[in-house]
Formats: structure tokens, C-alpha cells, sequence
């Protein structure tokens, strides 16, 4: 299965100048993997804004219910959601104009993606935001 991910050198750039990350699928349960790679990315200097029906706060920070009622402005749009719960995801991504999705391990959802890179989006999928992080960056 042919992903589309940008070069490595691509995503070390997109990481180096991105400020804020949006998490769809925060868990405020600490030893879910959302909570722990949003946490370990605020600590690598990131804002995160966790994004979550039915929690007002997240590491510190406001909470929203979805990407739309999100007030301050998104690098990346980090998708914690089952592959096949991520095309609405694409699709709010697309009507608010954001540039970058990130789907992570094991997410993929290949049809939403070819729709979103047509429409000028960097899309990268099935790889961890923190791993390629500490990687590339670090």
C-alpha cells in the first residue's frame, strides 16, 4: 500500500516550523497513547490543543469539542481516531482551510487522503508525530 508520505527532509521542515498541534482523539486518561504523545510534544516546546466532545481542558489548555471551534490558528492536525472515523476529520480539515493532517500509527485512510493532497493538504499517515520527532529533530 503506497502511502504518499513526504520525504523525511519534508516532514523534519514541517516539524521544525510548526508551532501548534491540534489533537483529534485527545484522552485525558494519562496512559492512553493521545495523552502521552500530546504531553511529550507540549514538553518538546509545541502548543497542543487537545480536540475532544465532552472535555473542557487538556494539559493545561482549553479543550474544544471539534477543529472548527478551534479560535487560534493549527500547523498540524494530529488524528488519534480508527481509520474509518477519519474521513469527517479530512473533511472538517478541508472546509477550515488547514494545511497539514497527521494520521497516526495504523491510521489510514487512503481515498480521504488523495482528496486532501488534490486540495493542496500535506498528508502524512501511519507514522507517530513523537517517534518521527525525537528522530528527525532531536
Amino acid at each position: 500500500m503506497e502511502l504518499g508520505n513526504p520525504a523525511e527532509d519534508d516532514i523534519r521542515d514541517l516539524l521544525k516550523r510548526s508551532k501548534t498541534i491540534a489533537v483529534v482523539g485527545f484522552s485525558p486518561k494519562p496512559h492512553r497513547a493521545s495523552h502521552n504523545v500530546a504531553r511529550q510534544m507540549q514538553r518538546m516546546g509545541y502548543r497542543i490543543i487537545p480536540v475532544r466532545p465532552g472535555i473542557g481542558e487538556g494539559l493545561g489548555e482549553t479543550a474544544y469539542p471539534d477543529l472548527a471551534s478551534v479560535p487560534d490558528h493549527i500547523d498540524i492536525v494530529d488524528v488519534f481516531r480508527a481509520s474509518e472515523n477519519t474521513g469527517p476529520v479530512f473533511d472538517e480539515c478541508l472546509r477550515l482551510g488547514l494545511k497539514t493532517i497527521w494520521l497516526q500509527d495504523g491510521v489510514v485512510n487512503l481515498k480521504a487522503a488523495a482528496r486532501a493532497r488534490a486540495a493542496g493538504m500535506t498528508v502524512i499517515m501511519n507514522r507517530c508525530v513523537l517517534r518521527d520527532f525525537t528522530r528527525l529533530c532531536v
